[in-house]
């Protein structure tokens, strides 16, 4: 089974848990209605596996409550069958924090999240499986944190380039913070890239929602093909075709692919992948353009294409490689 495999299945198992928990507490400590029976019997006859992880719960919190009913009660051996308790659950439901407060009629379920980091150095590239079943891959030197409870779905593009995968869920709507903005999906794919100065938004399926955030009245709803730049106080929004679109993908599959790019602009781009350097020298050989698709580190290819097609003289100097006429 592939890790992105086992990682669903994982975050199936969590949430199915998470769910019985929930139900579990109602019942025994809430005002527990006809209404709420009948969701409880719907959810348990959906699957198997909801009945089995109702009644691993219910067991446990029962056995809990007879041994401190056969002791005295001795704060520290409350203390005691809490912590067995807590352990129980915590190794049943793996993800899911519960708060046992014995000799009092309650029990606190708790969702359990905690952000998770994820980089990727210069030249790096990953895809991370959220609890939801949402993905994000990060492209070239990118931070990413990700927060995804039973209530909520949260992350933030601290740095970087990242293509977002997000499960609908009309309940939970997944929020995207980057560089003092806001971006709020239901399910939907789009890329971000966060650089100094300025935000860029592509939308390939579904809507979003940008808000500006430190810049009132600036926000925008996104359809497909919309790619928004975000600036200090402005934002604009263009339409792009599908190709070119896909193009701005192509290192998800390594690959950096130009159309009437500028020598400078390929340049920089492949500066975002690679320790050793590119320049460009002069403002002539800085406006040429380029039509091609490179490996993300194949810095040797394109010298070799500034050389035999543009006759251009390259010059390697320590980790730069001059461009010049």
């Amino acid at each position: 089974m592939s890790e992105v495999r086992e990682s669903e299945v994982c975050a199936v198992t969590v949430n199915v848990e998470i769910r019985a928990a929930e139900l579990l507490q109602r019942r025994r400590f809430w005002n527990w209605s006809e209404a709420d029976q009948a969701e409880l019997d719907r959810w348990l006859d959906e699957a198997l596996a909801h009945r089995v992880a109702f009644l691993r719960l219910e067991a446990g919190l029962k056995r809990t409550e007879r041994l401190a009913a056969l002791r005295p009660p001795e704060p520290e051996r409350e203390a005691r069958a809490r912590r067995r308790f807590v352990a129980m659950l915590a190794k049943t439901v793996a993800g899911v924090g519960v708060l046992a407060v014995l000799g009092v009629s309650a029990v606190l379920y708790l969702p359990w999240t905690r952000t998770q980091t994820y980089t990727t150095p210069v030249g790096g590239h990953e895809i991370v499986a959220l609890a939801d079943g949402s993905h994000i891959e990060l492209n070239t030197d990118t931070i990413v944190h990700a927060d995804v409870g039973a209530d909520h779905r949260t992350a933030s593009l601290d740095r970087g380039e990242a293509f977002f995968d997000i499960s609908h869920d009309v309940g939970h709507p997944f929020t995207v913070a980057v560089a003092g903005h806001h971006i709020t999906v239901l399910g939907t794919k789009f890329r971000i890239r966060s650089e100094s100065g300025h935000v860029e938004v592509a939308l390939l399926e579904g809507r979003v929602w940008f808000d500006a955030g430190s810049s009132p009245g600036q926000a925008a709803l996104l359809v497909p093909g919309d790619v928004l730049v975000a600036r200090a106080n402005t934002i604009s929004v263009t339409k792009e075709p599908a190709q070119d679109l896909a193009g701005s993908l192509g290192w998800r599959r390594g690959m950096l692919m130009f159309h009437d790019t500028t020598l400078m602009d390929a340049a920089a781009e492949f500066n975002r992948y690679n320790s050793r350097k590119l320049v460009i020298a002069g403002a002539d050989t800085a406006r040429l353009t380029i039509g091609a698709s490179f490996p993300v580190n194949d810095v040797d290819a394109f010298t070799r294409v500034a050389r035999e097609i543009f006759g251009l003289h390259v010059e390697t100097r320590g980790d730069q490689i001059v461009i010049s006429r």
